[in-house]
């Protein structure tokens, strides 16, 4: 009970930000910078009042996924966009399908799920892809 009488009050009407949805707008805010830029600047520039370690665990989120890169300046980092909103989807699919055993069966599923605009944009990606010999 004391916890409860302690505990700060939530405003009902305050929605909780998903931590793919951080990440898009830290790269985001990345992707607008004239060069690399510290976490500070970045934490600057985002709507809302994320502290400044939460920025901080967001970009080297991002860093292990390999969606921005960093270099060392003094004692902390400057950090660049290597990868844009699409880019970052597409690295959480992929750690999604390798987290998987049975590769073939998600895929399929995946495919199967498509609506018929999207299995034709994949189609012709695909050919594409096979046509330019990356595929």
């Amino acid at each position: 009970m004391d916890e409860e009488l302690n505990a700060p009050a939530r405003d009902p009407r305050v929605r909780r930000r998903g931590q793919g949805e951080l990440e898009a707008q830290v790269l985001a805010v990345l992707r607008e910078a004239p060069g690399p830029a510290t976490a500070s600047w970045v934490q600057e520039r985002l709507d809302g009042d994320l502290a400044y370690t939460t920025v901080m665990t967001i970009l080297s989120r991002l860093h292990a996924k390999d969606a921005v890169s960093r270099t060392r300046s003094g004692r902390s980092y400057r950090w660049l966009a290597s990868a844009d909103a699409a880019g970052l989807a597409a690295l959480r699919m992929r750690r999604v399908l390798d987290g998987e055993d049975d590769r073939d069966a998600v895929l399929a599923s995946f495919v199967s799920a498509l609506l018929p605009h999207d299995e034709d944009l994949l189609r012709a990606l695909l050919d594409s892809a096979a046509e330019d010999g990356t595929g």
